[in-house]
């Protein structure tokens, strides 16, 4: 399977499949059904990659995090914050020093690693012509959402996205992370063509492609088992081409419906994520 480079180093590449996750022996570890209680918490949450590995443990923060704590928020030593890496782990903590380049961090207990959820909805939409602020709405709202990657779609109607664009982007992801307090870090990936697209869509057992007067979405889902990934894809504005359509659903996409209005790309794409996470904890649920 092609492998898709994250935008950011500082992110995991990802790929179409379920995400393994490795932790230290000093982590404690909460399954999925534990997912929306731990990514809730009444502190303060900033992003670091670095965790303490155990309580009593000392991180230093910096950079555009250590602004917002100190010149945003305006928080002192000894209040207590929490650190999340963007891969499950989570401490509650305390800040112990500060000074003009960082902060120091002493966590108050060992770090916690959840589990991400079970479905993960990996999106490709062509957003790359939208105007204004489409384009950060869509990706703020599908990491709202809880999908699990966004990778810019190049189509015949949509085949450029400029590098400064996607730069803005990963920001827009990040800070919506921090806001709905999610653990799982969102992958933005680099663009990618049509012809990259199709080997995904056939080793993947569940993908959907939006398309006008398809058989409704949730028509679809009764006949759909729950797998542990799916592809979203969300043509540009025009739409695709016949014969992208056509080499989709030859690589094994399903075409599906989002109702009678013609939909611009945004709304699609999250009215496809929303309506696919909520089926899939459902599905979870009565299968549990």
């Amino acid at each position: 399977m092609q492998s898709l480079a994250p935008i950011r180093p500082r992110f995991a590449r990802c790929l179409p499949t379920f995400r393994a996750f490795s932790s230290s022996s000093s982590s404690s570890s909460s399954s999925s059904s534990d997912y929306s209680n731990q990514s809730r918490g009444g502190l303060p949450r900033f992003f670091s990659e670095r965790l303490p590995s155990s309580k009593g443990g000392l991180v230093r923060v910096q950079d555009d995090e250590f602004w917002h704590m100190t010149k945003v928020l305006r928080l002192r030593a000894n209040d207590r914050v929490e650190l999340f890496n963007g891969k499950g782990g989570l401490v509650e903590g305390v800040i112990q020093t500060v000074d003009r380049s960082g902060l120091d961090f002493v966590a108050l207990e060992d770090p916690k690693l959840v589990l991400p959820q079970s479905t993960q909805w990996h999106v490709f939409a062509a957003f790359g012509t939208l105007k204004g602020g489409r384009a950060d709405w869509l990706v703020e709202k599908c990491t709202e959402l809880g999908a699990s990657s966004v990778t810019p779609l190049l189509t015949e109607r949509s085949p450029t996205i400029s590098e400064n664009r996607l730069d803005r982007l990963q920001r827009v992801n990040m800070a919506a992370a921090k806001q709905c307090q999610r653990l799982h870090e969102m992958v933005l990936n680099p663009p990618m063509k049509i012809d990259g697209l199709l080997p995904l869509v056939a080793q993947s057992k569940l993908s959907f492609l939006a398309v006008a007067e398809a058989t409704p979405l949730v028509t679809a889902l009764t006949s759909s088992r729950r797998e542990t990934s799916g592809l979203i894809v969300v043509g540009p504005e025009g739409d695709f081409t016949e014969k992208e359509v056509y080499e989709l659903i030859k690589a094994g996409s399903i075409s599906v419906g989002l109702g009678p209005h013609r939909l611009r790309v945004e709304t699609a794409t999250v009215a496809l994520l929303a309506t696919l996470m909520l089926w899939s904890d459902s599905q979870e649920k009565c299968g549990s």
